[in-house]
């Protein structure tokens, strides 16, 4: 069953495939898919597309269809969060970003080419945002850790996936790396914000979103279709449905029971 570790995008993919008639070959495939998309979509990329649209020195016909996509959803997303996600407004120096939707989008392109060449059961994880096909053995769940992010060496809570994704922003790795596009302050309000949907490109949108939009987070992902896990000050919230996939009820390490809640934020 082949399985492949790289670096790419400033973290590390993995890639987990169940199936024992894929060959090796289909993993390398999908992994160029995704370096071409890094070097087309990085905005750390200064002569990537991205980065050229955000110097102002492409637009119009000149733009690939897929930038026209990124854009559209995210100007989606900008509008339906009152402004709380902006590819402009994300960065300290406001420079153009759209991080928060591109890196799960291309993460499910990775997964287009998995299941073109044959692949039904497998685990992508980019820098810890996750998509789920399948299974990893018959009648089995996927097991997605979600780290305590407080503790490096913990894990908050542990979720059992079959055909979705999961995606978590928060600051503990890179503590300024995304603001409240509003205003550009740092959210203040949860230390991690994980959602659960079908696909990552949706989950990922959400959790940027969801944790810049603070109290309002957990609402907003809800009514857009996904599932939240979101802590703050080493107390769980979790949306009633998220309960369905928790493997264990007290997941949260060396915290009471009293400190978990399933309708409402804790503060």
């Amino acid at each position: 069953m082949p399985r492949l570790v790289s670096p790419i995008m400033g973290t590390t993919v993995s890639f987990d495939v169940r199936d024992p008639e894929v060959p090796d070959e289909l993993l390398a495939i999908a992994l160029d898919a995704l370096r071409l998309l890094e070097r087309r979509f990085s905005p750390f990329d200064l002569q990537s597309e991205v980065s050229r649209y955000g110097r102002g020195e492409i637009e119009g016909s000149d733009m690939s269809p897929e930038l026209v996509e990124i854009l559209s959803a995210c100007e989606r997303l900008r509008h339906e969060s009152g402004g709380a996600f902006d590819p402009w407004g994300h960065r300290p120096d406001r420079r153009f970003d759209p991080s928060g939707f591109v890196k799960g989008w291309a993460a499910d392109r990775a997964a287009f080419v998995l299941k073109a060449g044959g692949a039904k059961d497998f685990m992508i994880n980019l820098g810890g945002d996750v998509i789920c096909a399948g299974e990893p053995a018959p009648g089995l769940h996927w097991q997605v850790g979600i780290r305590h992010p407080t503790d490096p060496g913990a894990v908050a809570l542990v979720l059992a996936v079959r055909d979705g994704a999961v995606a978590t922003s928060g600051q503990y790795e890179r503590p300024d790396h995304l603001r409240d596009a509003r205003t550009g302050g740092l959210p203040g309000v949860w230390d991690s914000f994980s959602v659960v949907a079908p696909n990552l490109e949706l989950a990922d949108a959400l959790a940027t979103t969801g944790f810049a939009l603070g109290l309002e987070g957990p609402a907003f992902v809800i009514a857009h279709g996904g599932l939240v896990a979101a802590i703050r000050n080493n107390r769980l919230w979790t949306s009633p449905e998220l309960n369905r996939a928790r493997t264990d009820p007290i997941a949260i390490e060396r915290l009471a029971a009293d400190h978990l809640a399933t309708s409402a934020p804790i503060m």
